[in-house]
Parts: structure tokens; C-alpha cells; sequence
């Protein structure tokens, strides 16, 4: 028995576009199978909420669905189209751009129901800390702040990073040890980290 190194054709991001702009829903389905997974971390890194992160994917894949007319594969490649709307619809989610399209949700009335898990506070909290961070990255430099993003908010290796801006890999690794120095020094200096 044979192992199969290669994808069929018809798994290509190209065949699953063509697949996606003549409304065949196994397209969808071959794409979910494809990146449903790394849509779903790229979402959970940003929110932290496995509900929320949930919710952002779908709207994603549907809103991919909605206009897979309009995407156009020599423009780009279906995983960076997904991974860059994940990322940025999880942004808009922290930062309350989508509560007025939110469904409300049914709360519970005893503490039980809730669960241990639900705290306002510390969601409030870790809410502060996600902008915090994002703050951080603004004020890293666009070529550190590229390579931090590629690989946490979009799950690329350093050696993808690398392949992906055509710089050498070296050149990767010393862009993200910087970056991750200042973004240590300036969360340190927040009050976000503490090294005691």
C-alpha cells in the first residue's frame, strides 16, 4: 500500500474556488475540512472563547460562501482570504463592532447554570489584556509586527513566514526574538507581565 504525498486536483484551493464560485457546497465542505481547524485557533488566539470563536468561523465560511462568485484565486490564495477575515471579524468582536449583530443569549438565572467558568470580571479583564497586546503590536515595527502576526493570528511556521515576504529564514528568527523582547518589555511595563 502506497502513501498518497500528494493532493488530488480536486482538493486544490483552485479546484475548491471553481468548486465555491459555481455553488457546488462540496466545495464548502472540502474547504471547512481544509482550514475549519486553523480558522478556529486564529479565532480562539484573538477571543480566548470557544463560543465567540466558533460563532466569527461560521460567519467567515458563510460570508465566503456568500461571495465565492466574486473571489478570484490569481488575487490571492483561499487560506490567506479566510485566515485575514477570521482574524479581522475576532478584532471586530473584541472590539464590540459586531455586538449590534449578535443574536442575545439566553442567561442564566443561578449560578449553576452558569457555571464555574463564567466570570464577568475576569472577561472584562482578559478583554483589557487582549487590547494590552494589541496595542503592543501597534507599536512594534511593520516588519516585526508582520512576522508576529503571520505566525500567532495566522498560524504560519517561521520557515512559511520566510517563504511567504521571500526573506531569509535567519532573518525570520531575528525579526521574531525582537519583536517578542519589546512586546515582553512593553506588557512588562504595563503591568501585563509580571518576571518576579
Amino acid at each position: 500500500m502506497a502513501i498518497r504525498l500528494r493532493q488530488d486536483a480536486d482538493d486544490s484551493d483552485g479546484a475548491i474556488a471553481e468548486a465555491l464560485q459555481r455553488g457546488d457546497v462540496a466545495g464548502l465542505e472540502r474547504l471547512y475540512d481544509r482550514y475549519g481547524t486553523l480558522a478556529y485557533s486564529v479565532a480562539m488566539r484573538v477571543l480566548g472563547d470557544h463560543g465567540r470563536s466558533e460563532d466569527v468561523v461560521q460567519e467567515c465560511f458563510l460570508k465566503l460562501w456568500n461571495s465565492s462568485s466574486r473571489f478570484d484565486i490569481n488575487r490571492g490564495s483561499l487560506r490567506t482570504w479566510l485566515i485575514t477575515a477570521v482574524r479581522n471579524r475576532s478584532i471586530d468582536h473584541l472590539r464590540g463592532r459586531a455586538a449590534h449583530e449578535r443574536q442575545e443569549r439566553e442567561i442564566p438565572f443561578d449560578a449553576e447554570a452558569a457555571g464555574e467558568g463564567s466570570n464577568p470580571w475576569r472577561e472584562v479583564v482578559q478583554g483589557m489584556e487582549r487590547e494590552l497586546i494589541q496595542e503592543a503590536l501597534e507599536r512594534l515595527p511593520q516588519e516585526q509586527r508582520q512576522a508576529v502576526e503571520l505566525a500567532f493570528y495566522h498560524g504560519y511556521t517561521q520557515k512559511e513566514i520566510a517563504e511567504s515576504v521571500n526573506v531569509p529564514l535567519s532573518t525570520i528568527k531575528g525579526r521574531m526574538r525582537l519583536a517578542l523582547e519589546k512586546l515582553h518589555s512593553y506588557l512588562q511595563g504595563r503591568g501585563l507581565i509580571d518576571d518576579a
